[in-house]
């Protein structure tokens, strides 16, 4: 179940946290205070993030085409389909549309595999190609990044390399690409240091055992929403499309309804919210510098590109 959690809240904080149990106000301050921290502190919402990354395709196929070459912005999903149903879902009526979001994953592999970069690229000449390559993301003459991520036995190491149009897309959006990278891949690690913590906790597990109770009664026999979940899948592989999906959206429904009921996804939220405001003050510098290139590259991102329906 900490793994699952730890997925899903990574899942949703590239996607969206509104509707799972992640927080989405990961502001530092004391969990016994009410008052809630100025807008310019918050984690951006689903939508900017959105934005950010929409942004960042525009601002892509700018600087390719500069170069000479052809590129194509990628399928943008609506807003409502961006949603994930992260470690629990209490919006019952995107359940009732979406179920667990299988088809909405099918329609994003399906514009991953017709990407027509990819046809694009492997039509080009061996020599256009490897010029491609280094336009787009330096090639092997890219400066590498590398930064310290925090692990439950202490710390790990990240490196990536960042060259081309894409080191170019980070400076204009992040201002400080290797600032970013630190920042960016310290938060997204957080998770394993707080979550043992979370499933835990007497107001998690508490909430969880009235949502299983409440799953039983409505005929869904499950210890939590990831079983419930990997059991959709695995009943998916003997029924027809059309019948696959009927029973994934009766159960995430009931999912949803029981969520609600039990108040896991409140609980999850808020639980997470705490633990993440009692971590190390060691983080909080690498927090508050994550909040603010994100929200710096938001208000540059909405200068590009419009919000997504």
């Amino acid at each position: 179940m900490k793994r699952r959690f730890i997925a899903a809240c990574a899942v949703a904080a590239a996607l969206s946290a509104a509707a799972t149990g992640c927080a989405q106000d990961t502001a530092r301050r004391s969990p016994t205070t009410a008052a809630a921290p100025d807008r310019s502190e918050q984690e951006l919402t689903q939508a900017e993030r959105l934005r950010i990354s929409d942004a960042a395709e525009v601002l892509t196929k700018r600087c390719m085409n500069r170069a000479g070459f052809s590129y194509w912005t990628g399928v943008r999903l609506s807003l409502e389909e961006s949603r994930s149903p992260g470690y629990v879902n209490d919006d019952v009526g995107w359940a009732a549309e979406h179920g667990y979001g299988s088809r909405v994953q099918e329609k994003v592999d399906r514009a991953r595999r017709a990407n027509p970069n990819s046809t694009y690229r492997a039509g080009l000449s061996p020599q256009r190609r490897k010029a491609y390559d280094r336009v787009l993301d330096g090639g092997r003459d890219a400066t590498v990044l590398t930064t310290e991520i925090p692990t439950p036995a202490g710390t790990g190491e990240i490196s990536k390399r960042l060259g081309g149009c894409s080191a170019e897309v980070e400076k204009k959006l992040y201002g400080d690409p290797a600032a970013w990278f630190r920042a960016d891949k310290a938060v997204t690690n957080l998770q394993p240091l707080y979550v043992p913590r979370i499933t835990r906790d007497k107001k998690f597990t508490d909430a969880l055992a009235r949502w299983s109770r409440c799953m039983a009664r409505a005929g869904h026999r499950y210890p939590d929403p990831p079983a419930a979940q990997d059991a959709v899948a695995r009943k998916a592989a003997g029924l027809t499309p059309g019948e696959a999906f009927e029973a994934e959206k009766r159960v995430a429904v009931a999912e949803s309804r029981c969520s609600r009921k039990s108040s896991l996804g409140a609980v999850a939220r808020e639980r997470e919210t705490y633990y993440r405001g009692v971590l190390p003050d060691r983080y909080e510098e690498l927090i508050d510098s994550h909040r603010r290139l994100e929200r710096d590259a938001y208000t540059r991102a909405a200068e590009i590109t419009g919000p997504r329906a």
